[in-house]
This record gives structure tokens, C-alpha cells and sequence, in this order.
């Protein structure tokens, strides 16, 4: 054995090793980085030891009789008093539950109070220095244990024994509960959960959360010693002689986010002599003794048997009305923040992030993070990293779309139509329809020309360019975002078992490959045949997707047979408008109708394949919603892209649907904008249909409970004044977030991705409504999370999870979608092939754009002898859009050779159009790698300062329990 009483560089000398310089130098050498883990409020002079911590005198209350609970404390958390039975009781408990609830005898070793200590002196955060009151509703009665969850039930439920059973089982797992009767309804009850130090640590353990390590926290200046390191100091003189940047949130205005800076560990009571606690109450954040209470809720019993446990069987059979984490308090005050200070996170949240007044600020995520949870503060850092990225995209698709505008006069197809007036068109319908003249559809020309023109070609290179760099650098930003969160290490393995899953297969049991333990096991046989049935409803909900196309469809049809031969001439004259006005807003209320169905078929289906995990089941149902909604979306936008036109026949043979009703063909400028009329008018209503379900519809709801709350409709008091409402109250009459989480929020953007980058070549205009209604949806949701929906449960995640996935699809489809709406939607193939094949400036060195064209027009419209039709009220000869022979031709009505010459390029554009952008995008994604590399080396150094210091660690916990005992402390290292 060898004696080691030094730091590191003695134990290397005693063992013969050798000690570099920069190593004993270490300390002069290193400097904090930016890690937004919050050490919570630690001190700004840590005690020397851990002895030191423990040798504050205790408080009155008993001491027990372990000798050197000093000593001893730094491997278990559970030397703790028991209450008395007076303690143990609950504060409130109805008669009627008396007889049936646990008895006194029975909860006198249930309810554990932690020893009281005397309070340190640590450095806080200006609002946890601000400790509510009592009456704030934060705290139970005695005004010291926080309230970390509030479970609502009715006293006339009849599921009492089932309630009694479970609070019992949650008092032996080490929580506190305190009942109180609701202000606003008689028949309502809270019960108050309080955590105990010894079940979060017990928990933190079992969960495998990371605290903040009690060595000091440094990192190696090693930039300082670079040559690199001059030039960003002159870049940063640089950019202090800017202006600010105004949308920076002021440190001033947050001093939360100004964190002690930190390294963190998984926490374990065998060596929380390593880890910074010199507060009980705020080691462990708000959020984080939430989500310790929520995993003891969802695996506690409440009858005998595997399958009857967790709180979520329980609300879903209403024994309890609602679960869920209390709010900090009120989100206004009477004074301002900026002469008062925020009251709470709550509030601060509200004033500096979700008032419609910081709609130009950057978000406070660690902020967001630290209140709402890591899962929702990477949804709404995804949401802003969306949203800036959609601002290049912007003002490129805005100059696109000016550039058509100031040239939409000078267009020599614009101008060949509306100067038109001797072509006489043919007939859109065979009874009640008279020929028309081209110059009829001036105004319907022009207006494609603003989406139809040069920049279109351009504009889908750029989209599906800026789709794979917005994705690429989102996973570095998603990188620096998890290591500042301390996600890096945690992963699906440490994910819990649903409740359900592991209800339903209980009697089913292997051994876990990774932990090595036995859980629950899904057999593949059973697996499959779940997933074969759910795979059948998807295909049964798309059919009735295209089934619903379809009746658009025929209504479009019909329609545009009676807008043809209308009596009111407005009409009759702008009867594509009509059409496809008509059909476009049928098809928009079938898609929200829907919808609903939809959900409610996800939502069974992903319940049937009893998924294994919380992520797992959200992956399938946000899959399934996804695949749902797209196509219901879309389906209608690809068949008007691609279908609209192609197979309407000739004048004299028109191919009919049900030998009934002729299909419908495109207009002589195109059918683009048809395409952008669908895309602008569903992308636009559905925007604010959504913005008024997710604010409106909950506001509504609310006002409806504070009306009823002041009429005394729950028979209890007639409260006037919210304020004087507890919080647990408050909470109770604000509305729960959905139950699918943030499916729905995740959803509605990946489809407004789809329509911003998939049809872009059609409507340029869409990355500006994408970017407007995100920063609207920004502080809608910001709003609808701090004032409208109770707390939801902090939950943790390392990424957007499966739609990261889809999004890299939509990436892929939009690079196929626009090369076919530009090859077959578009004029700007056959512009091109007559351009330099038949037009004017074949023979020609020089091409000038509008030169060119003169005669596009007449080229592009064949010949119809108008004698040949039917009803023959009419003679002369007819123009109609394609590319066939007249018919004094040998072969009357055939392709010609100009319709093979156009079918030629359009293949081949596509097929260059995709090897092109794929290359591209493929050669970016290469080129930008997924972490920074500074981040990759602070993440390599800190894995080796880690071991550095738990050497260090051991080595003075062991100095000084050899101090304490007097005499020498031997141990042998490994």
C-alpha cells in the first residue's frame, strides 16, 4: 500500500509518473466556458468540505442517534428522523375517507421530514430570492415544503378506495401530501405533493440526471495560445464598434440566464460529497423535482396486480380529474419589472418573452429550458432557428416575384394575348358555350407571368439549396444547444417503460441487452401482426383521402360546365376563377373536416401497437399524423400540379368522366396558376384557422371558466377577485396541454415546410406568409404556454426526434416536385425549346429574351374545324392549347414534331434539373459537419478533465477523512 496525502501531481511523483508542465500548471491555465447547466443558485464561496456543510447546527428537532452521521452521509440519503404522527397526517382529509384511507398507526413511518438545518448563505438568482408567501399557493401550510405536483379530483367520484390505496403508496415512496378543498367548486379537492430530499435523490439516481459536479469548473484556454486567437480579438473590437444589435435580449433584463458555469455528473448518493450542494431547497431545480414526482406517479400502484399502476390509468377512469406541475406564481404584477424585478420565472417569461411587444427579440431558451423542460425548449429553438432561416428565403422569393412584376408588362406572351382579339377560342363546354376570344384572359395572363417567369428556374435551385443548408446547420445549433443542456449523454436507453406497455406485457419478461436487467418484452409475432393492422388503417385513411380529391374533382367539373354557360357575364368571362375558386375552398373545408377524423384513427392505431416508450409512441404518431395530413393536403395541390390538363383530349374527341362530364383542360397561358390560386388559398386560411385554435379556442374556454368561477356555478365561494385564488386554483381553471404533446405544434410547421419548399416554383411568395406567421406563431405559442395552458411536465429530449427525419424527406420530394412543376406545369420548357429551335432567333448569334418569343403564342395553339362538333351551331375554325396537326393535314389532329421536341426537354430538364440540385445539396451536407469542431474539442477536453478531477475529488475526500480520524488514511489505487 502506498500513502497518498497530495493533489495529482504527488500521487504521479509517488507512483513514478511523469508530470508535464502544463499539467501543474493547470490552474493558472484554464477559465470557465459557456455552459448554461444551472448549478442552481450555488455558492459564491463553496465551504471547504463537506464536514463543514454538515456542521451547521441543526434545528430543535430530535437528532438521531448515529454516531458520525457526518461521516457517513456522503453514501446515503436516507439518515433522516421520522415524523411524528402528528406531522404524518394529512392537513385535510374529509370524513367520509377516514375509515377507508391508510390510518394514522399506518402513515406515522410514511411521511419522512427532512432534518432541518440552518440556512447557508448562497449566492441566488434575483427571483429565487424572492421566496413566496404562504398564501401564493407555492408552498404548503407551513410555508417551507414547495408544492412540485397537483393532483385534482371530485369528492363525489366514486373511485375512493382506488385514491386512498394510491396516496398511501405515494407516502411510502417518500412524498408529502396536504389536501385542500377548491375556492371555486365545492366538489373539487387538490391534493398538494411535496418531494422529500431522500426520494430526489433516490430518483435522481435511478433516472440518471446530472448535477453540478463540486469541483470548480474551468476549461484550458488553448484559443488564447493560437494563432486564430488575434484574429477574433480584432473581430471582436470590430463588432463593438456596431451599433447593437437590437434584437439581443438585454443580460440585464434576464439575470437568470447569467449561470455559474459548470460541470456535471449523474447523480449518486455514494459520492454526493462530489457534487455542490450547499441548498437543499434549490439543488434540485423546480423542473427537475417535477419530473422526479411525475416518474413516481406513473409507477405507483393502486391495486394489487402489475397492470394497476401509474396516474395515467387513473385519470383516464376519473378517479383523478387532472395531473400536473403548478406555476410559479402569477404572470403580471402591479409593478413594472424594470423598477421591481420580476416576481418570478413565470413573469419574467411573460415580460420578456411571450408580450406581442418582443415579437423582434431572440428567445431566452435557457430560460424556456429551465422553466418548460428541455423537450420544449428544443421545440421552440427548432421553431426561431426555422424562422430566421426563413428570412433569406423570403426576400429571395420576393425579389423573384417583383422581378415579374416590373417586367410583367413588357412579356411578349402577355402581350400576344391581350392583343388577341381576332383569335377566336373554342368552346369550353358542348351545350350552352360559345366560342371566346383570346384576349379575353389579359388579366389571367398577366397574373401567371408574376409566378411564371425567369426567376422560377432560379428560385427552385435556390429553395431546394437553402432546404439542405437550413437542416445542416440546424444540426450543429441542435449539437451546441444539448451539450450547453447536458443532453449529451443521455439517451432512449434511459428512457422509462410506458405504463401501458409495461401493463400489457407483464408476464412477458427478457433481459435487457444494455442494462442487463429483466423489463417487459413485446414478442415480434405479436409485434407484427399490430403493425399490419395499423399499417391497413393507414392505407383505408389515405383512400378516403383520394376519395375526397375525387368528388373535388367532379365538383370542379361540373362547375366549370355551369360557370361557362352563366348568365352573369362577370362571370361567364372569369369562369377559371370561379372554378377554380369555388373547388379550391370546397376542398379546403373537406380538409379541415377531415382532419379531426384523422386524429382520433392516429391516435386509436398507435394505442393498438402498445409502443415501448413515450418517445417511441410519439415517433408513430406524429407518423402517422404526418402521412395523414400531407396527403389530405396535398393530394388535391399534386393533382391540379400534375394531372390538371394532361388527359382533357381535343375539341370534337374530349375525354369524359362517366361519359358525362368533359376534364377539364389547362388555360393558354398554363395551369401554374391554378397551382399557386390552390397554394395561396390554403396556405393562407389554414394559417389562421390554426393561430385561432391555438389561442382563440383555449381564451374562449378560459373566459368561459372564469365566468363560471364567478358565478359560483361549482357551489363554492363567489370569488370576485382572481388574485385572492390560490395558485393550485388558478392552475385548475386554465386549460391542460394536448395530449399528444407538441405532435400538433411539431405538425403544423413541417406541413407549412412541405408548402414553403415542395411547390415553391409555383408560388414564390411562400417562405414570406411561412416567415410572418411564424413570428406571429412564435408569440402565439410563447403566450399560450405562460398564460393559457397549465404547466406542462418537464419533460427531456435530445431532438426533434422523428421529425428530423421527415423533414430530410420533404427536402428530397421538394427537389422532385419542382423539377416536374417546372418541366411539366410551367411554360418554360416550351418557351424554351421555340425559343432556339422555332422561333425567330434560331438563325440568329445574338438572343434577346422578348425577340424570341414573337409567336410563341400562335405556335403553341393548334386548329379545330369547328363544323365537326355535334350540336354544330357553330362553323369557321377554332384555336385550342396544344400541339396537333389542322385538319386539312394528311393526318388531321396528330402530335407534331414541335410536341415530341417540348416532351424530349422536359425529361431531360428533369433528370439534369435532380442530378444538378442533388449534388449540390450533397456536397453542402459534406462540407458542413454536423458538431463543431471547437465544440467536439471542448467536449474530448472535458472528458479529460472529468477524470482529472474525480482523481482529485477522491484523493481530498480521502485527506480528509484521514484528518478526521487522526491518523493516516491509507488506500491502494487500482
Amino acid at each position: 500500500m502506498v500513502h497518498h496525502s497530495g493533489s495529482i501531481q504527488s500521487f504521479k511523483q509517488q507512483k513514478g509518473m511523469h508530470t508535464s508542465i502544463s499539467e501543474i500548471l493547470k490552474e493558472k491555465s484554464l477559465k470557465p466556458s459557456r455552459r448554461s447547466l444551472p448549478c442552481l443558485a450555488q455558492s459564491q464561496t463553496h465551504p471547504t468540505n463537506l464536514n463543514h456543510f454538515l456542521s451547521v447546527p441543526l434545528s430543535p428537532e430530535p437528532k438521531p442517534e448515529v454516531e458520525g452521521l457526518s461521516q457517513s452521509i456522503s453514501t446515503s440519503c436516507s439518515l433522516l428522523p421520522p415524523q411524528t404522527a402528528e406531522d404524518g397526517k394529512d392537513h385535510f382529509v374529509e370524513e367520509s375517507e377516514v375509515s377507508t384511507c391508510e390510518t394514522r398507526a399506518d402513515e406515522s413511518f410514511l411521511l419522512q421530514k427532512p432534518v432541518t438545518r440552518a440556512k447557508l448563505e448562497a449566492r441566488t438568482d434575483s427571483v429565487q430570492r424572492k421566496k413566496p408567501t404562504d398564501s401564493s399557493g407555492l408552498f404548503f401550510r407551513d410555508g417551507k415544503k414547495r408544492i412540485d405536483y397537483i393532483l385534482v379530483y371530485k369528492k363525489s367520484s366514486p373511485q375512493v378506495e382506488k385514491r386512498c390505496t394510491f396516496e398511501k403508496n405515494l407516502r411510502a415512496e417518500g412524498l408529502m401530501l396536504e389536501k385542500e378543498p377548491s375556492l371555486t367548486n365545492n366538489d373539487i379537492m387538490f391534493v398538494k405533493i411535496h418531494a422529500t430530499w431522500d426520494t430526489l435523490c433516490k430518483y435522481a439516481e435511478q433516472m440518471n440526471i446530472r448535477m453540478p459536479f463540486r469541483k470548480k469548473c474551468y476549461f484550458t484556454d488553448w484559443k488564447s495560445k493560437t494563432l486564430g486567437s488575434r484574429f477574433h480579438l480584432r473581430c471582436r473590437q470590430i463588432k463593438s464598434w456596431l451599433p447593437r444589435n437590437p434584437m439581443k435580449l438585454d443580460k440585464e433584463a434576464l439575470p437568470d440566464l447569467e449561470e455559474t458555469d459548470c460541470y456535471t455528473a449523474p447523480f449518486s448518493r455514494a459520492r454526493m460529497h462530489h457534487f455542490t450542494i450547499n441548498n437543499r431547497e434549490t439543488f434540485f431545480s423546480n423542473s427537475t423535482r417535477s419530473r422526479i414526482v411525475h416518474h413516481v406517479l406513473q409507477r405507483t400502484k393502486y391495486e394489487d396486480g402489475k397492470s394497476k399502476m401509474g396516474i395515467n390509468r387513473l385519470l383516464g377512469n376519473n378517479t383523478y380529474e387532472a395531473a400536473f406541475p403548478p406555476h410559479e406564481g402569477g404572470y403580471k404584477s402591479r409593478h413594472s419589472i424594470k423598477t421591481h424585478g420580476a416576481q418570478n420565472h413565470r413573469h419574467l417569461l411573460y415580460e420578456r418573452w411571450a408580450r406581442w411587444g418582443m415579437w423582434y427579440k431572440y428567445q431566452p431558451l435557457d430560460l424556456i429550458r429551465r422553466y418548460f423542460g428541455e423537450k420544449i425548449g428544443l421545440y421552440f429553438a427548432w421553431l426561431g432557428w426555422y424562422t430566421g432561416m426563413l428570412i433569406p428565403a423570403a426576400l429571395v422569393g420576393v425579389f423573384v416575384f417583383l422581378y415579374g412584376l416590373l417586367t410583367m408588362d413588357a412579356s411578349q406572351i402577355s402581350k400576344e394575348i391581350c392583343e388577341a382579339n381576332t383569335t377566336i377560342m373554342c368552346p369550353m363546354c358542348e351545350e350552352n358555350c360559345e366560342p371566346w376570344t383570346l384576349s379575353d384572359s389579359c388579366v389571367y395572363a398577366k397574373v401567371t407571368y408574376l409566378f411564371d417567369n425567369g426567376g422560377t428556374v432560379f428560385f427552385a435551385i435556390f429553395m431546394a439549396i437553402w432546404a439542405t443548408v437550413f437542416l445542416e446547420f440546424w444540426k450543429r445549433r441542435r449539437a451546441e444547444l444539448t451539450y450547453d443542456w447536458d443532453l449529451i449523454d443521455w439517451e432512449e436507453e434511459e428512457e422509462e417503460l410506458r405504463p401501458q406497455f409495461e401493463a400489457k406485457y407483464s408476464r412477458m419478461e427478457r433481459v435487457n441487452p444494455i442494462s442487463g436487467k429483466p423489463e417487459p418484452f413485446q414478442p415480434f409475432s405479436d409485434k407484427l401482426s399490430r403493425l399490419m393492422v395499423s399499417v391497413s388503417g393507414i392505407f383505408f385513411m389515405i383512400s378516403l383521402v383520394l376519395t375526397a380529391v375525387f368528388a373535388v374533382v367532379v365538383f370542379r367539373l361540373i362547375a366549370m360546365e355551369k360557370f361557362a354557360s352563366f348568365n352573369w357575364y362577370f362571370v361567364k368571362k372569369n369562369w377559371q376563377f370561379a372554378t377554380s375558386g369555388t373547388g379550391v375552398c370546397i376542398n379546403f373545408m373537406i380538409i379541415m373536416s377531415l382532419n379531426v377524423v384523422y386524429e382520433k384513427v392516429a391516435y386509436l392505431l398507435t394505442n393498438l401497437e402498445h409502443p415501448r416508450t413515450e418517445s417511441e409512441w410519439e415517433n408513430s404518431f406524429a407518423l402517422k399524423m404526418f402521412l395523414f395530413q400531407f396527403v389530405n393536403l396535398n393530394s388535391s395541390t399534386f393533382y391540379i400540379a400534375f394531372f390538371l390538363g394532361r388527359f382533357a383530349g381535343r375539341p370534337g374527341k374530349y375525354n369524359k368522366l362517366f361519359s358525362r362530364w368533359r376534364l377539364e383542360e389547362c388555360h393558354p397561358s398554363g395551369c401554374l396558376i391554378d397551382l399557386c390560386l390552390q397554394m395561396g388559398v390554403i396556405m393562407f386560411f389554414k394559417q389562421i384557422w390554426n393561430n385561432f385554435m391555438e389561442l382563440g379556442y383555449p381564451l374562449l374556454q378560459n373566459w368561459w371558466s372564469r365566468r363560471k368561477m364567478k358565478k359560483g356555478g361549482g357551489g363554492g365561494q363567489n370569488v370576485e377577485n382572481k388574485a385572492q385564488l390560490p395558485q393550485w386554483d388558478k392552475d385548475w381553471n386554465l386549460q391542460p396541454m394536448n395530449a399528444h404533446g407538441l405532435v400538433d405544434e411539431y405538425l403544423e410547421m413541417v406541413l407549412q415546410f412541405g408548402f414553403t419548399t415542395i411547390f415553391v416554383a409555383a408560388f414564390p411568395l411562400a417562405p414570406l406568409l411561412a416567415l410572418l406567421n411564424n413570428i406571429i406563431e412564435i408569440r402565439l405559442d410563447a403566450y399560450k404556454f405562460v398564460t393559457q395552458w397549465r404547466r406542462p411536465m418537464p419533460a427531456r429530449a435530445t431532438d426533434i426526434g422523428i421529425w428530423h427525419g421527415i423533414l430530410e424527406g420533404i427536402g428530397v420530394l421538394a427537389v422532385i416536385t419542382n423539377a416536374f412543376v417546372i418541366a411539366i406545369t410551367s411554360d418554360y420548357i416550351p418557351r424554351f425549346v421555340y425559343a432556339f429551335k422555332y422561333g425567330p432567333c434560331v438563325n440568329k448569334r445574338h438572343h434577346h429574351g422578348n425577340e424570341c418569343l414573337q409567336g410563341y403564342v400562335n405556335s403553341s395553339l393548334s386548329v379545330f374545324d369547328m363544323g365537326e362538333l355535334n350540336n354544330r351551331n357553330h362553323s369557321g375554325y377554332c384555336r385550342y392549347r396544344d400541339y396537333r396537326a389542322p385538319p386539312w393535314n394528311t393526318v388531321p389532329y396528330e402530335f407534331t414534331l414541335q410536341f415530341w421536341h417540348v416532351l424530349a426537354a422536359r425529361l431531360a430538364f428533369i433528370i439534369v434539373f435532380e442530378h444538378l440540385v442533388f449534388g449540390i445539396k450533397s456536397f453542402i451536407a459534406y462540407l458542413i459537419p454536423d458538431m463543431p469542431k471547437d465544440l467536439c474539442d471542448r467536449m474530448r477536453r472535458e472528458k479529460y478533465l472529468m477524470q482529472e478531477m474525480m482523481y482529485e475529488a477522491e484523493l481530498e475526500h480521502l485527506q480528509k477523512e484521514r484528518k478526521k480520524n487522526g491518523k493516516r488514511y491509507h488506500h491502494e489505487w487500482p
